[in-house]
């Protein structure tokens, strides 16, 4: 890891080279030192990772902005602005991001002195949504409150006939203070907030946080406990991909084979919790460590992988499924590349990333390969969770081959010293990133977050330019990201 200070003058000229030079964005943290503010940008590509780090004064907090390089850059930006109160000079979108119109202005959550409990007012829809003109178009608006048990959000269409011209999404109406709240804390009293950032990621944020902890304390895991977390992993993505592919077929109508698909769930889910006490995987990961009870049937998990095969042989093989998911909501590899997208999202529009691979904290063996598809619609999206599952067997089957029986011994470390660390881990939907620092005596200073669907957000209106408005539910599946990881 290279670490490059910089002045604000210079930001842009250093950033731009390394971006020209293939490293991506992986998040940027702010700071709140003694006496000023301190802005890291954490870039990374496969096998390495640059750190570049601006200081700048309390009184004159300001940082020159990036959007023009980077478009995950502008939003972490409009983010900084939020939380710190540090203007991003320059942005071509200055309106909030996080904080709504009922927000106090100036105060910033993620402050030391920030009242705890600010007085809001109504809000009585600042925001600038866009409206679009022209002869017979209208608006639909859905949400922020849902039918379903999901976290709010709100959706604005601009809409012809039943043609989507425009769709703009208004998030962050929940702002859980995730980040604070892990201030103060030993490494180790943080790991039920890591298993809560995002209840179906439990490993893979816990994962990220812990690898963090350890880059930051220079603590060694031992292989046979990386294997565990591999493990781990994976079996976390095999219970969200199967119960998307249920779920994508649920939404054309078919809900025989989502019927199918939750009942294997069910099945991964009481795997999980024979192998560490709970349905979502929590509680097995420690700082330094990993322990299950048990190590999960190979039987079973070849059982669920044929099932699955024939499940989703059975939904494609249908004519209306088929054409229902081929041609929708389409993102172009270019629109997936210039907005950051991650994951499964990346993956279905060509875009070959992926952290077990570019960033791996064991080797998986030869059992692993990326999935990349080509079309960037719904269909493309199914293929790539449907045959992501079938590697993810196979590589948990090699893993227990390596385990040899082992569970692991669960002694966590405690770490005692100050440092920083970061790391990325791809849970399964997409490359997530932590970054850590630990002050004297090893409590946690700060923890900065960046879940994949903070990335992969901005897509989706991109896929439903000229989508159906019917077609909306599947195309919002297709991408199927996480409320609770983006509002932190």
């Amino acid at each position: 890891m290279t670490t490059r200070p910089v002045g604000r003058e210079e930001l842009a000229e250093m950033m731009a080279g390394l971006l020209a030079g293939g490293l991506r964005l992986a998040l940027v943290a702010a700071h709140e030192d003694a006496e000023t503010f301190r802005v890291v940008y954490v870039l990374t590509a496969a096998g390495r990772r640059e750190e570049v780090v601006v200081v700048v004064p309390r009184g004159d907090a300001w940082v020159p902005t990036l959007a023009a390089l980077s478009y995950p850059a502008g939003r972490f930006e409009r983010e900084l602005r939020d939380l710190y109160g540090i203007e991003p000079r320059g942005h071509p979108l200055p309106h909030r991001l996080l904080r709504h119109g009922h927000w106090p202005v100036g105060w910033y959550p993620m402050l030391r002195d920030a009242d705890p409990e600010p007085v809001f007012a109504p809000d009585v829809g600042s925001f600038p949504f866009l409206e679009v003109e022209g002869p017979g178009v209208y608006e639909i608006p859905i949400g922020p409150v849902h039918a379903g048990l999901i976290e709010p959000g709100h959706f604005r269409f601009s809409v012809v006939g039943e043609t989507i011209l425009r769709m703009k999404a208004r998030l962050w109406f929940l702002h859980r203070g995730m980040e604070k709240l892990f201030e103060g804390r030993r490494p180790a009293d943080g790991i039920e907030l890591a298993e809560r950032i995002s209840g179906d990621t439990a490993v893979g944020h816990t994962l990220a946080y812990l690898m963090a902890v350890e880059d930051a304390a220079g603590i060694d895991v031992a292989e046979s406990d990386r294997l565990l977390r591999a493990l781990l992993l994976e079996l976390e993505r095999l219970h969200n991909h199967v119960a998307d592919l249920g779920a994508l077929a649920n939404d054309v109508g078919f809900g025989v084979a989502n019927a199918h698909a939750l009942r294997l769930r069910e099945t991964l889910l009481r795997l999980n919790r024979a192998t560490t006490g709970h349905r979502l995987l929590r509680g097995a990961l420690t700082v330094g460590g990993a322990q299950v009870r048990a190590l999960p049937d190979p039987l079973l998990l070849r059982t669920v992988r044929d099932e699955v095969a024939d499940l989703v042989e059975i939904t494609l093989g249908h004519s209306v499924v088929h054409d229902r998911f081929a041609g929708t909501a389409v993102l172009p590899r270019e629109q997936a590349v210039a907005l950051g997208t991650l994951g499964y999202v990346a993956r279905a529009s060509g875009v070959d990333v992926d952290a077990r691979r570019d960033h791996p904290f064991v080797d998986l063996g030869e059992r692993f390969a990326t999935i990349v598809e080509d079309g960037g619609d719904v269909l493309a999206r199914y293929r790539v969770r449907a045959r992501e599952l079938d590697v993810s067997v196979a590589v948990l089957l090699d893993l227990l081959d390596r385990l040899a029986g082992g569970t692991g011994d669960g002694v966590g470390v405690d770490p005692t010293g100050p440092g920083a660390g970061f790391a990325q881990v791809e849970a399964w939907r997409g490359s997530l990133a932590h970054r850590v620092e630990l002050g004297e005596g090893g409590v946690v200073t700060r923890v900065k977050v960046a879940d994949p669907s903070f990335f992969n957000w901005p897509a989706l209106p991109v896929a439903l330019t000229d989508t159906i408005v019917p077609d909306f539910p599947l195309a919002n599946k297709s991408f199927n990201q996480s409320y609770a990881g983006n509002d932190l």
